[in-house]
């Protein structure tokens, strides 16, 4: 029997209540049919969260800039198998509570539209085909390729979705038809053709005046009629309630039940289902409708294997979490995610500097290498750390203030001056500054309240942009380190520091690898998967979802650093043979990994293939792009 044969002769001995409780994410035990209790929920971001400690990798907009998809597919292939790890062990209890099992809301494939959105870090930036590919790579990896699933991958946020997030959960996104269906549905379809997700999660907004957890023209027209997806829907947590509570599209907790699933809507996150007894009392709801949403549900839990022994995911053991084989993955795509934006011939350092300076509050934060929806490192390594393990020169350093506040760490501590005496001592100075994810992140995780995780500017804290400006007038060579998941205005430091390292949230391996590059052990590679913009002055209002005037393809603008974007430390020469070959030849002194770019001009500029390979001085490759490259 197939999965799904299985599923249905199991659904058809439920009863109707019983049907209803392996809708919610916390499904009831049915002990006379041996189903345990299971939640559906859990996080997979960027590695396992909130289940103890996990390997935690760098955050996915740094994961996008190394334009690495078979990299990317490791790493998901390694995180299934720490998730799948810790589902063995927590099964051994009965039943599975919230974080313990083995369907994660990952990856996020919305499209960066504006760099003001807080949960652009979660994504693979700007571009539909780069997020179509690195979301397929990330699936890929997740789920395994043999008779049963590691794990089910969930893309999110369908549809339309980027902010803002003081008003997600009524917000209305207007969209043209050419703009849903080459940006907004393009990375979707695009990883449902490649990858066949297991599961598809509603975003909270509505879609040209539809609810998208409820919508017959997004979920049912859409998703599964054009798209072809055949696995189940999840809503966003709390999203069913707030089809009465704040789109005011129903008018009670049964009426938005029973609008959601009729509509497509398979599985709550939240305990908006807990009404649809009374839905189908009234008659707002049929029972076969239940029964098609569970079969999709169980057939995902035999695709999984639950209920069957010999899956061969049940075999991995517990110690493969953080184990040396994911530790040296995590480091290099750390590596491969940092962007090299500016370098006047400073990096990599010499070994003739005998003392740097270390300042900034990201310096030595967990914080700064976690970004959003972060695991927890049993072992891990800040800017900081990395810097002083990897040199033998003498590191000076301070923090200065609190990223979040700006205030000093203690009360009688004049913030700038202990910052300039370590930069005059120093020979060099490494910047560590940016943003934190509490300054940047989702609405209800975030420190700056007023914005719910958005940004108002472009700016960095003023603090910071003071200090900064102190320790260039020092003179003393300045290579600036910035920490942020999205786009900053750097046009200052653009002009006036030796050299800029992009980071976004590195993940645990984040200080060896910032080391590794500032010491030369490895050539820089990354690429930006974002638009750096000086100002929100030069773009449309943010909740204007048109995408007329945003990202690389429509900016009629001149960006600080353009998508695309990054050094090495050796130079690269691109001859293109034709429009789909290139030779690519390492011209300089380092060996380096180089991520190869297409475009075509549609009539606007467009990515349309990226391939990732490593050159040894003097070393030539020829690239073939096919249709999927």
């Amino acid at each position: 029997m197939t999965f799904e044969e299985r599923a249905r002769e199991l659904v058809s001995k439920m009863t109707l209540a019983e049907k209803m409780s392996q809708m919610k994410y916390n499904a009831d035990p049915i002990e006379r049919l041996g189903i345990p209790g299971y939640s559906w929920w859990h996080e997979a971001l960027h590695g396992v969260q909130r289940s103890g400690s996990a390997t935690v990798f760098p955050q996915s907009i740094g994961m996008a800039a190394s334009f690495d998809d078979e990299l990317l597919q490791e790493i998901g292939s390694a995180v299934g198998d720490e998730a799948r790890a810790k589902y063995n062990e927590f099964k051994k209890f009965g039943h599975l509570e919230i974080h313990e099992g083995l369907n994660v809301y990952a990856p996020n494939i919305n499209i960066v539209r504006d760099p003001r959105w807080g949960r652009g870090q979660e994504t693979y930036g700007e571009d539909p085909y780069l997020t179509g590919r690195m979301g397929t790579a990330y699936v890929k990896g997740l789920q395994g390729d043999g008779k049963y699933h590691k794990i089910d991958a969930t893309l999110k946020h369908y549809a339309v979705h980027s902010g803002p997030e003081a008003k997600r959960h009524s917000f209305d996104a207007k969209v043209s038809e050419k703009d849903l269906y080459e940006t907004y549905l393009w990375a979707f379809k695009y990883c449902i053709d490649h990858a066949k997700p297991a599961a598809v999660m509603g975003a909270y907004n509505k879609i040209n005046g539809e609810p998208a957890c409820a919508s017959p023209t997004y979920l049912k027209d859409i998703l599964r009629n054009e798209l072809g997806f055949e696995g189940y829907v999840v809503s966003d947590c709390g999203a069913v309630c707030y089809l009465h509570k704040h789109h005011k599209v129903t008018e009670n907790d049964a009426e938005s039940a029973a609008l959601a699933v009729n509509n497509g809507c398979d599985l709550n996150c939240g305990d908006g289902y807990k009404w649809l007894k009374t839905a189908y009392a009234l008659g707002m709801i049929d029972e076969d409708v239940i029964t098609e949403s569970v079969v999709k549900l169980f057939t995902a839990r035999f695709r999984l294997g639950m209920f069957d022994d010999d899956c061969e995911y049940d075999h991995i053991p517990f110690d493969v979490i953080e184990c040396e084989k994911h530790r040296a993955l995590n480091r290099k795509m750390a590596q491969e995610s940092m962007v090299l934006l500016k370098n006047n011939g400073i990096l990599p350092l010499k070994k003739e500097i005998k003392t740097i300076a270390v300042i900034g509050p990201n310096a030595d934060s967990l914080a700064a290498l976690q970004g959003t929806y972060y695991g927890e490192p049993s072992v891990y390594t800040t800017l900081l750390r990395g810097i002083q393990e990897g040199s033998d020169a003498k590191v000076i350093y301070t923090s200065a203030f609190s990223v979040e506040t700006g205030q000093p760490l203690y009360w009688n501590d004049h913030v700038y001056r202990p910052a300039l005496v370590a930069a005059n001592k120093a020979d060099v100075v490494v910047l560590c500054m940016g943003l934190s994810r509490n300054l940047e992140g989702e609405a209800g995780d975030e420190y700056n309240n007023e914005w719910s995780g958005d940004k108002p500017t472009l700016e960095l804290p003023e603090h910071q942009r003071k200090l900064i400006k102190r320790i260039v007038e020092t003179g003393k060579p300045v290579v600036f380190v910035n920490v942020s998941g999205s786009c900053v205005n750097l046009s200052y430091e653009k002009e006036h520091c030796d050299a800029i390292i992009q980071c976004f949230y590195p993940g645990a391996e984040g200080g060896n690898a910032l080391a590794d590059i500032l010491f030369g052990k490895v050539s820089p590679s990354g690429r930006l998967p974002v638009t750096f913009y000086e100002s929100v002055e030069d773009l449309p209002d943010f909740e204007d979802y048109s995408m007329e005037n945003r990202t690389y393809k429509f900016f009629k603008g001149t960006p600080v650093y353009e998508f695309g974007y990054g050094l090495t430390y050796s130079k690269i020469k691109e001859e293109w043979l034709d429009e789909n070959t290139v030779k690519v030849t390492n011209t300089g002194n380092f060996d380096t990994a180089y991520s190869v770019l297409k475009f075509e001009y549609i009539p606007h500029k467009n990515l349309c293939g990226f391939k990732k390979v490593f050159l040894k001085q003097g070393e030539s490759q020829t690239i073939t792009f096919g249709k999927d490259e």
